[in-house]
């Protein structure tokens, strides 16, 4: 099926020679699994489940990173313990259960995505559940709050990444950093499994929806939100959204810059989806430390 271009804002060991046949296999095992009903979502409903902060709290959160900004740690110097739970509903790619091999290149995109940041992704444990309701759960449900509850790992550094098949449309969201102290059970991000590389929401199936929303894990906002508005980082110029790889233009001239369409807080599509700002970085490391 050819779906029309959708908006990204929805972002919500063996032997050498032995592994590298295991991992293609797996990958081309969980690719075409995904071809029967649940992993196969309709991407053009989907919407990032991430909800964004009120005005006092961007305020507050702004006045609080600017304190901490003036400690920029070096690339790969913070390392984020990462949890991984595969939600499924049985057995087999086609219920959701997502093979090591798509995990470990899920892990392999964060970190190459996140190379010139601090951050470094270090995999702690993958576990597996078989839960029909849990595979389905919506943000803010009982069924969310069930499942954190029950297979949440680590501490406030700590990455807790639900892989399933969410409901309302939705395929992916985070909780913010300074959300974490209130409500820690909850923290952590839902994404929709076939997003992971190899599987079927193409064309967001190259795991740039973990990166996107790692980004507001760690403090970011969307970019490209319209003239009125921007993200708070000084050089991720203000954007209409723009939902293609085209090239660049500039749709908000008053404020200098191309639009940033290749920016991983945009809407593209993932083939698109190459780079973080320095002052991305800066703010991801301040909220870090502020809060994490």
């Amino acid at each position: 099926m050819t779906h029309p271009p959708r908006p990204r804002n929805w972002r919500q060991v063996m032997e050498r020679s032995n592994a590298r046949a295991f991992v293609l296999v797996s990958l081309l095992a969980w690719g075409c699994g995904g071809g029967l009903e649940p992993m196969e979502p309709d991407v053009t409903a989907s919407q990032c489940g991430t909800e964004h902060p009120t005005e006092q709290t961007l305020t507050r959160v702004a006045r609080e990173s600017t304190r901490s900004a003036s400690v920029v740690r070096p690339p790969g110097s913070v390392r984020i313990p990462t949890y991984v739970h595969v939600i499924r509903r049985g057995t087999g790619a086609a219920n959701g259960d997502v093979p090591l091999a798509a995990i470990n290149a899920q892990l392999d995109v964060l970190r190459a995505a996140y190379s010139a940041t601090p951050f470094v992704f270090d995999l702690k444990t993958v576990t597996r559940t078989t839960n029909a309701t849990w595979y389905g759960m919506a943000p803010g449900s009982a069924a969310e709050l069930a499942a954190k509850t029950a297979l949440r790992q680590g501490g406030k550094d700590a990455l807790n990444l639900y892989l399933a098949n969410p409901g309302s449309g939705l395929i992916a969201w985070a909780t913010f950093p300074w959300t974490v102290a209130g409500a820690q059970i909850n923290d952590g991000v839902v994404l929709l499994n076939a997003t992971l590389p190899g599987g079927t929401a193409a064309p967001y199936n190259l795991g740039k929806t973990a990166v996107h929303e790692v980004g507001h894990w760690l403090g970011l906002m969307h970019v490209m939100t319209g003239c009125a508005t921007d993200d708070g980082v000084s050089d991720t110029p203000r954007a209409q959204p723009s939902y293609t790889c085209a090239v660049a233009v500039d749709s908000c001239p008053a404020d200098p810059g191309p639009d940033p369409i290749h920016n991983y807080m945009g809407y593209a599509d993932d083939a698109c989806m190459t780079e973080f700002t320095p002052g991305q970085s800066v703010r991801m490391d301040s909220m870090a430390l502020m809060y994490r």
